[in-house]
């Protein structure tokens, strides 16, 4: 199956919100599970994270990015909660430290 057919039978599932066993064979995109496999394919190798980062670097050098309005999302980016807490230290001296409990 060529990898255009497979992209819009991954297109035509996404955009219409129904199962992959749904697409109709008569589109000509092949069967939902030859979409899928070639979507779950191209996840790993990163195409897609690699397609957006080409995407946004040619719509940033058109001008047509208003970076005022971005906002970071902490389920990609590792958000740190809270003050890190201090690491208690083991005492070098043979008495009871006063600052270790």
């Amino acid at each position: 199956m060529a990898d255009r057919l497979c992209l819009q039978g991954i297109l035509y599932v996404l955009y219409n919100d129904i199962a992959w066993q749904l697409l109709p064979l008569e589109l000509g995109f092949g069967s939902g599970q030859t979409c899928w496999r070639r979507l779950e394919r191209w996840q790993q190798a990163g195409v897609f994270d690699h397609l957006h980062r080409i995407l946004l670097a040619e719509l940033n050098a058109a001008g047509q990015l208003d970076w005022s309005r971005a906002c970071v999302d902490g389920s990609h980016v590792r958000a740190k909660k809270g003050v890190p807490t201090p690491v208690r230290r083991r005492s070098t001296d043979a008495r009871r430290a006063a600052n270790t409990i």
